[in-house]
């Protein structure tokens, strides 16, 4: 390294020496300095840099940068999103239904509707329709009767489509499904599709959700 020292003329001594400064000495410093420079530039040092420039920098990078994405700064939907179900409406299933007491229920070609233990029997085989959201209408694939359950809670077959034939399909806990009567009520409590433990309809005024002769779980064709 060079050991750099500041000439004796530079050095002045007493207070006038302070208080003045020859123009030598000062063009000595500056040459002193700008030797400094080139010698940490040619040892491989950055030279160093001024607060200043550190200062534009930085403003510089400010005015160039993107606005930084504010994601709170996005305007949240109005409202909750509701769902559309509309792709359900006329969908078409063939299913059997196998009630909770081992009965596959059957609509006859006299419009009867009962259970029957026979897996073969063509009369169970039931074609379910979505006509709206979480109601379904049931016809019988042979017979051509749909299930029906009308004001009385009676449940029989009707040949013609009509309200009493719109029946509400939920799925309970048990993995099975119920289907209630989707115009009518007794008591304001619903009235269900069922099979006795004998495999006769029920009355649909006797009919619960929470009793097992109403759950019926669909098997595929």
């Amino acid at each position: 390294m060079w050991r750099w020292t500041v000439s004796g003329v530079c050095q002045g001594k007493g207070a006038s020496s302070a208080r003045s400064t020859p123009p030598h000495c000062s063009l000595s410093l500056s040459l002193s300095l700008s030797l400094l420079l080139l010698a940490l530039v040619l040892l491989g040092r950055p030279p160093p840099v001024s607060a200043t420039s550190i200062r534009h920098r930085a403003c510089g990078r400010a005015r160039h940068s993107p606005p930084a994405h504010n994601a709170s700064a996005v305007p949240a939907p109005a409202g909750r999103h509701v769902r559309s179900y509309n792709h359900l409406q006329g969908d078409v299933r063939r299913r059997k239904l196998f009630s909770f007491q081992k009965f596959f229920l059957r609509i006859d070609e006299s419009g009867a509707v009962n259970g029957t233990k026979s897996k073969d029997d063509p009369l169970s085989i039931l074609e379910i329709t979505s006509v709206d959201v979480g109601i379904v209408a049931i016809r019988g694939l042979h017979s051509n009767y749909y299930l029906a359950i009308n004001k009385k809670g009676d449940l029989h077959g009707a040949r013609e489509y009509s309200s009493n034939c719109k029946l509400k399909e939920r799925i309970e806990e048990n993995g099975y499904n119920t289907y209630a009567s989707a115009e009518w009520r007794n008591r304001k409590r619903q009235m269900f599709v069922g099979l006795s433990a004998n495999g006769r309809p029920l009355r649909g005024r006797k009919t619960r959700r929470k009793n097992s002769a109403t759950h019926f779980l669909p098997i595929m064709v």
